[in-house]
């Protein structure tokens, strides 16, 4: 009897290192597989952060493409614009100059001409205020 128990006891310990290994086992599996269903999610996340990060990247390259176009339209503008202004202000001067050669002239010789002269040069003056007013304004849009 005595070996009996002893042979029953064998069985028992036996029963409960493989029911222990097999419980130690399937623990071991679940925890595998969360573990597993976790990465496979960090690495999801991880490739839409990555995709995200390369659509910014493009999204700043065509940002920044765009606004050195910008610089260099409104530069060339700019240039035009000051361009225009020399351009207007030698116009100016050059006009200055031959009224005051002409009213000389005229005011010396005869005053009836001399009038006349001075509507028609202010009518030329309108004539180019109007004229660089379209220019400006062309050289806006």
């Amino acid at each position: 009897m005595i070996v009996l128990t002893q042979t029953y006891l064998y069985i028992y310990t036996a029963s409960a290192f493989v029911a222990g290994f097999i419980i130690a086992w399937i623990i071991r599996t679940i925890s595998m597989a969360k573990i597993m269903k976790l990465k496979k999610s960090t690495e999801g996340y991880l490739e839409s952060e990555k995709l995200m990060k390369e659509t910014l990247q493009k999204e700043n390259v065509m940002v920044h493409q765009m606004k050195e176009s910008v610089v260099q339209e409104l530069t060339k503008k700019l240039k035009e614009s000051q361009d225009l202004n020399r351009i207007l202000d030698e116009n100016i001067l050059l006009l200055q100059k031959s009224n005051e050669e002409t009213e000389a002239l005229l005011k010396a010789g005869m005053p009836a001409l001399h009038d006349l002269k001075l509507k028609l040069i202010e009518a030329q003056n309108t004539i180019a205020r109007i004229k660089a007013q379209g220019e400006l304004k062309e050289t806006n849009f």
